[in-house]
């Protein structure tokens, strides 16, 4: 018999998991499989306990589109059993439910990567580059609907961003230009849709787009909801989302949609994944460069985005508070993004160190705010003439290897946000309060105006009220 062969392996997959976690695990399949049945039979019956699609449908109705259902669904029944022909029973045994979920929340690539091809086409490999992209915007798809459905969106939501619907092709697109053939090169295009793709080289790719796994692994515990709330979780799960700040009860639509939001937020430093604070928005503080800088200003990292009379939507992430001076600042953690049409991120080439850029009212130097490239040729520049810009790159900026963001090299603005990413620098605190009062009693003013007086004390207090109406 391989009945003991079967049970080492289903034990060490079961080990992987903590007492809580195997708890929480059982838990689900007793519900999936309806097993809170009749005693007598109970102990016969337990080995053969089994889940049904139409049980996981049930289940998974509201929480997840039904077509990421029947994915996860497909992935379990891809798991084969030792001495069972596999693929043979439409039900879902214990043992593949177990190891489904161990080789898919706790596995390496290697382990994750034949449920995931069969998650992508019930036949398995090789697959077309349409079938990975339609299985990767599922996954995208799924991930946005689950975290609004229990609200775990953290003060973002689907009505104070950009429809998500365009956002979640441009990130699917952008996960997919990193499949490449075992010689390095990337078929693009149309050329990448009709590619065949064998288990290697998708393997390679989920070892190296580490989205995948993660927007998974979100899927299962916040579709199935399990093991949701326990310790485990890594932070790129804990902060796939960042807090949202600044933004609730103002009637003011971001630029950014959920997808760039999660995919520019994987690229900021660790340390500032967990909070997004909106600083500055045309919408809401005019259209004037004075009022930008005064709501910028040794404000800590941020994160400026723009759209342009085209439609076209880019900006950059800005690694130190802004300062007005005629000097570069910043450092090589800084980088240009493009959000619409394309999502992408570009980061620092080591050509120079022309990072960031903000002077007003000078004679001599040019007055904006620049990223990228050098003075007049800029990867992204706003004008202190508010409302003009240029994003120059013959054939990429300098600085940052991005090409041109807007739709043309001169542009002409149409919104602009600006978001502090972590926490306030101290110095935005109480000590900076006390020197804009001492100095420059009108500064003072323009920020009780604008809100901005409270700063350190009292974040905790937002956040909370933040969470509970998303």
């Amino acid at each position: 018999k391989m009945g003991n062969a079967e049970s080492n392996a289903y034990q060490n997959h079961l080990s992987r998991f903590l007492p809580e976690e195997q708890s929480d695990i059982d838990g689900l399949f007793d519900t999936l499989s309806g097993s809170s049945g009749s005693s007598g039979a109970k102990n016969a019956k337990a080995a053969k306990k089994t889940v049904t699609l139409a049980a996981l449908q049930a289940h998974t109705r509201e929480p997840l589109p039904e077509a990421m259902t029947a994915r996860l669904y497909n992935g379990m029944k891809s798991v084969d059993l030792p001495g069972k022909s596999a693929g043979l029973s439409e039900q879902i045994a214990k043992e593949q439910f177990v190891i489904f979920m161990s080789n898919l929340l706790k596995g390496n690539a290697d382990e994750k990567i034949s449920i995931i091809m069969k998650m992508i086409a019930k036949t398995g490999g090789p697959l077309k580059g349409k079938q990975i992209q339609e299985f990767t915007e599922d996954l995208i798809t799924s991930v946005v609907h689950v975290l609004s459905y229990r609200k775990e969106l953290k003060g973002w939501s689907l009505e104070n961003t950009r429809d998500s619907s365009s956002g979640v092709k441009a990130l699917a697109s952008e996960l997919l230009s990193e499949l490449k053939f075992p010689d390095g090169t990337k078929p693009v295009g149309s050329q990448l849709l009709e590619t065949s793709f064998d288990h290697s080289v998708i393997e390679d790719w989920v070892y190296r787009v580490p989205q995948i796994s993660v927007f998974l692994s979100v899927v299962i515990r916040q579709g199935l909801h399990v093991l949701h709330s326990l310790p485990d979780q890594t932070n790129d799960i804990l902060h796939l989302v960042p807090h949202c700040k600044g933004i609730k009860g103002r009637g003011v639509v971001s630029l950014f949609d959920i997808p760039a939001i999660i995919y520019i937020n994987s690229h900021l430093p660790a340390e500032m994944q967990h909070k997004w604070q909106l600083l500055f928005s045309s919408r809401l503080h005019g259209e004037s460069f004075s009022q930008l800088c005064a709501h910028i200003v040794s404000k800590g990292p941020c994160i400026v985005i723009i759209r342009d009379l085209d439609g076209f939507i880019f900006g950059g992430f800005a690694s130190h508070s802004w300062e007005v001076k005629p000097q570069f600042q910043g450092d090589n953690r800084c980088f240009l993004f493009s959000v619409f049409p394309t999502l992408a991120v570009y980061t620092y080439t080591g050509y120079n160190d022309h990072y960031m850029y903000l002077n007003h009212g000078q004679q001599t130097m040019p007055n904006g705010l620049g990223m990228g490239g050098q003075h007049g040729y800029f990867g992204l520049w706003i004008d202190s003439d508010y409302g003009k810009g240029h994003s120059k790159a013959k054939p990429r900026c300098t600085t940052y290897n991005s090409p041109q963001l807007s739709a043309k090299e001169d542009f002409t603005l149409d919104a602009m946000e600006v978001w502090a990413v972590g926490d306030a620098p101290e110095s935005a605190g109480r000590k900076g309060k006390k020197s804009i009062l001492d100095v420059d009693p009108q500064a003072q003013a323009l920020l009780e105006m604008a809100g901005k007086s409270r700063q350190s004390e009292g974040l905790r207090e937002p956040m909370e009220e933040d969470e509970g109406d998303d």
